[in-house]
This record gives structure tokens, sequence and C-alpha cells, in this order.
């Protein structure tokens, strides 16, 4: 009997182990500034990067998972053309690598070096129709957010895929997320699976519940 209280005890506490995540891996977490067989870089031209693991993370539904092998991102609404593209196929693309930082709307923010394809290289394959003025991000968790074409444009705004020159990873967004640089944090789209260009004006997920549409760094927080 005492062999069967053993026993049990022991699968018990193995149980308790499993479900914690307290196993060895043969995967890195980034906890050392490796990903896998990708290691972070810390400086850029100049520049002091804040480490993956010092930046601060929002999200409304927790770390969405994605599989780039079926991964889809969807472009439509005013356009001539829509397009589905791999993640293949967006990653192809000739890629934009700048030092942007992520300015919360609740005060805290990082610096981080971020690489990706231009948004305006996208819409123009699919062909955007005159009298376009706002693009729409959808992201797989049902967060949305929008912004104006002409900024997209001009300040050539790119969907990030690598972050530190680490592929983006699944916490932060993978695999894309909008580098909305010089607005606050919740226009900074993660999980993004879709695109949609319109004409009219378009308030997303936090912007419904009473954040500036504009969200221009140091310019009003609501209304």
């Amino acid at each position: 009997m005492k062999w069967a209280l053993t026993a049990i005890l022991v699968f018990l506490v193995s149980l308790v182990i499993l479900s914690s995540g307290c196993v060895s891996s043969d995967t890195d977490d980034g906890s050392d500034g490796t990903y896998g067989d990708e290691v972070e870089t810390l400086e850029y031209q100049g520049v002091e990067l804040t480490p993956i693991s010092e930046q601060r993370n929002n999200a409304i539904k927790g770390t969405q998972r994605i599989n780039d092998d079926t991964y889809l991102l969807r472009i439509g609404g005013m356009v001539d053309n829509p397009r589905s593209f791999t993640y293949g196929q967006v990653t192809s693309y000739p890629n934009v690598s700048k030092v942007v930082i992520l300015d919360c709307v609740e005060g805290w923010g990082f610096t981080a070096k971020w690489t990706g394809v231009p948004v305006k290289l996208l819409l123009d394959e699919a062909g955007v129709q005159d009298g376009a003025t706002t693009v729409i991000f959808y992201s797989e968790d049902g967060y949305s957010t929008a912004l104006d074409l002409d900024y997209l444009v001009d300040n050539n705004i790119i969907l990030g895929y690598k972050l530190n020159d680490v592929t983006l990873p699944q916490d932060r967004g993978f695999p894309f997320q909008l580098v909305a640089e010089g607005k606050y944090g919740y226009k900074w789209a993660k999980w993004i699976t879709g695109i949609e260009v319109t004409d009219e004006p378009y308030e997303g997920y936090w912007e419904t519940r009473g954040y500036n549409n504009n969200a221009d760094v140091g310019g009003p927080r609501f209304g």
C-alpha cells in the first residue's frame, strides 16, 4: 500500500512540474539574448536598444499563435486587385530597417530596431483606388485600428517582422506588427491578418473606448 501511495505522489509531482513548464527544453526563450539560432542585436547605428526581454507588451486576448505555413495576409477594400500574401511572399520583398521608439499611452516605452516591408509597397501591389483615405489593420485576436493613408506613405511605415534582428516572437505579434512611429502603442497592431482600404474614417478597438483616433505621441490621449 505504501509503494502505491509513493507512486501516486511521484505522478502528481511530475504532473505539476510539466503543467508549470518547469522542464528542460532545447528551444531558447530569449532570456539570454538568443532565440533559436538568432542572436538579438542590442546596438544599432550608435543607438542602444531595449532587450526584448525588458520590453513591456500589451494584448487584449493574450498571445496569438499563427502558423506561417498556412498564414495569409489579405488586402481588400478600395483596391483594384484584392490580394492574399503568404508569409514568405511578404518577407521576400525589399525590407527596411529603422530604430523606432514605441511609446505606450500608459506612459512607458522602449527603443528597438525594426525590420519589415513598407506598407505602401503592398498597397501598390493591390492598386489603391482614387479617393481612398484610410487604411484599417485587422488582427488575429479581433483587434483593429486605422491610420491615414497619407501618414503610412509619407513616413514609409513598415510591417515589422524582425525585432532587434530576431524574427518577431509570437508574443510580440508574429508574423507582423505595424511599426506606427510617432503614434501611441495602440496603433501598433500585432498579429496582423488583414488590411482594408477605405474612404471613410474608422475607429478601432481602443478608439471606440475613448482613445484619440490620431494617437500622435505628445498629443491628446483621449477624445
